[in-house]
C-alpha cells in the first residue's frame, strides 16, 4: 500500500450547530463568488466596451472586455498557491474572510469605478486590477468552502455536506439571470447602459456583508485546530502537496473537469450556438438555461444524500459514465429540437454533469489529508477552472474547423467525460483506513 497523504488525518469531532453554519456559510459564500464572477460576464457585452474603453475602436473594446474575462480565470492558480498555502497555516476560517472580502470589494468597487471619459487609460487598467482580484480570490474560495463544511461535518454527512456548497454555482447563476431579466423590464435601454449595469455590481457590498456576518460566527475547523495542537502544519503547504503528491493532484483535476467543464459548455458556449447555429431566440436559450439551474437546487442535495450511501467518487463516476453515454445523442437532437425538447435536453444533459459536481468537492477532499488538503484542492480545482475557460473556445474552433457539423459540441463534452470518469475511477480506489489516506 503506498501512502499519499504526508501524515495522517486526525479523527474530529463534529458540532451539529456548527457544522449547519459552516455550510450554510459555505453556500452562501458560493453563491456571491458565483454571482460576483458572473455578472461581468453576462453585463460586459453590455457596458464594458462603450464605458471603459476609447469610444472610436467599439470592436476592440468588446474584445478587450471578453479578453477581462479569461484573464479572471488564467490568474486562478495564482490564487490557488497563495490561498491555499494560507488556508493550511493558518486556518481555513481566516482564509475565506479574506477570499470573500477581496472578492465582494473588486466587485462592489466595479460599480463605482469611472470610465473612459473621466479619467482616460486608467479606466480600463483599474478595471484589469479589479479583474485579478476577482480571479486571485476565486483561487482560494471554493477550496476553502469545501473544507469548512467538509471538516465540520459528521463522517455519516459529508457527501451531503460536500455537495450543499456546490449551490452556489446554480444560486448566483439564477440571482444574475434574474437581475438581468428584472433590470431589463423596469429601466429604458439607454438608462441601462449608461448607470443601470453598476446596480449588479453594487449589491455585491450588501451580499459581501452578509457572508461576512455568517462566516463571523462560525469557529475554525476541529480538523485544522488538531494539525495546530499537534505541531503538524507542513512548513510550505503548496510545495508538499505538488511535490509530494502530484498523481493525487493530476487525479482531483481531471475528475473536476467534467462538473466545471460542462458549466462552460453548457451555459456560455451553447448560447451562442443555439442562436446562430440552430436558430433558437436568445430569450428562449436563457429560459432553458434559468429552468436547468433551478433543476439543480433540488438535484444537488439529492445526489449529496446518494454519496453519503455510496461515495463521492463513485457519484462522479456515475455522472462522467451518464454523461458520456448522451454526449452524441443529446447534440444530435438539439437539431431538430423545439423549446419543450430543448428544456428537456438541457435538464437531461444537465443532470447527469451535475452528479459529478455534486460529488466533486467530497472526492477532492477525500484524496488529502489534512496539512496539504487546502494548498491540493485550490491548485487541483483551479487548473481545472482555468482549462475550463478556454473549452467555449475550444469548441468554437472545433465547429469552424468541421463545418459546424452537429456532433462537435458531443466531442468536447464526451472528451470531458472520458477524463473525468478515469480519473474518479481511481480516485474510488483511495480509501480511508485507521485515519490514513492510503491505496487499495
Amino acid at each position: 500500500m503506498t501512502v499519499l497523504s504526508d501524515a495522517p488525518a486526525p479523527a474530529s469531532t463534529s458540532n451539529p450547530r456548527q457544522a449547519r453554519r459552516a455550510v450554510w456559510a459555505a453556500l452562501v459564500g458560493g453563491s456571491l463568488e458565483s454571482f460576483d464572477f458572473y455578472v461581468f460576464a453576462y453585463f460586459s457585452a453590455l457596458f464594458a466596451p462603450a464605458v471603459f474603453f476609447p469610444p472610436q475602436d467599439r470592436a476592440a473594446g468588446i474584445l478587450a472586455s471578453f479578453a477581462l474575462i479569461g484573464v479572471s480565470y488564467v490568474i486562478r492558480p495564482v490564487g490557488a498557491i497563495l490561498f491555499g498555502n494560507i488556508g493550511d497555516r493558518l486556518g481555513r476560517r481566516k482564509t475565506l474572510l479574506l477570499t470573500i472580502t477581496i472578492m465582494g470589494v473588486a466587485t462592489g468597487l466595479i460599480g463605482v469605478l469611472p470610465g473612459y471619459g473621466q479619467i482616460g487609460i486608467a479606466a480600463p487598467l483599474l478595471l484589469l486590477v479589479l479583474r485579478l482580484a476577482q480571479g486571485l480570490s476565486l483561487g482560494g474560495e471554493w477550496s476553502g468552502g469545501i473544507l469548512l463544511a467538509v471538516e465540520h461535518a459528521s463522517p455519516r454527512r459529508r457527501g451531503l455536506y460536500a455537495a450543499l456548497p456546490q449551490l452556489g454555482s446554480p444560486v448566483g447563476t439564477i440571482l444574475v439571470a434574474a437581475l438581468t431579466v428584472l433590470l431589463a423590464a423596469v429601466m429604458p435601454a439607454d438608462a441601462l447602459a449608461a448607470w443601470g449595469w453598476r446596480i449588479p455590481f453594487l449589491l455585491a457590498f450588501p451580499l459581501l456583508l452578509v457572508s461576512l456576518w455568517m462566516r463571523l460566527r462560525i469557529d475554525e475547523t476541529p480538523l485544522f485546530r488538531e494539525l495546530v495542537t499537534e505541531n503538524r502544519r507542513a512548513r510550505i503547504p503548496v510545495l508538499a502537496a505538488v511535490t509530494r503528491h502530484p498523481v493525487a493532484i493530476l487525479v482531483a483535476l481531471g475528475a473536476a473537469l467534467l462538473g466545471i467543464g460542462s458549466y462552460s459548455l453548457m451555459n456560455t458556449y451553447l448560447l451562442s450556438y443555439g442562436q446562430t447555429e440552430l436558430g433558437f431566440d436568445p430569450q428562449a436559450l436563457a429560459t432553458a438555461t434559468l429552468i436547468g439551474s433551478l433543476v439543480q437546487l433540488v438535484s444537488i442535495p439529492t445526489f449529496g444524500l446518494w454519496a453519503d450511501r455510496i461515495g463521492s467518487a463513485r457519484i462522479v463516476a456515475i455522472g462522467a459514465a451518464g454523461t458520456l453515454l448522451i454526449a452524441f445523442p443529446m447534440y444530435f437532437l438539439l437539431q431538430f429540437a423545439t423549446f419543450p425538447v430543448l428544456v428537456a435536453t438541457m435538464i437531461i444533459g444537465g443532470l447527469l454533469p451535475t452528479l459529478a459536481w455534486a460529488g466533486l468537492g467530497g472526492l477532492m477532499a477525500d484524496l488529502f489529508s489534512g496539512p496539504i488538503r487546502y494548498s491540493a484542492l485550490a491548485i487541483a480545482y483551479a487548473i481545472a477552472a482555468t482549462i475550463s475557460g478556454f473549452i467555449p473556445l475550444i469548441t468554437a474552433l472545433l465547429g469552424t474547423a468541421t463545418g459546424q457539423a452537429w456532433w462537435h459540441p458531443g466531442v468536447v463534452l464526451a472528451a470531458l467525460s472520458a477524463l473525468t470518469l478515469g480519473c474518479a475511477i481511481l480516485a474510488a480506489q483511495w480509501r480511508r483506513t485507521d485515519n490514513e489516506l492510503r491505496t487499495v
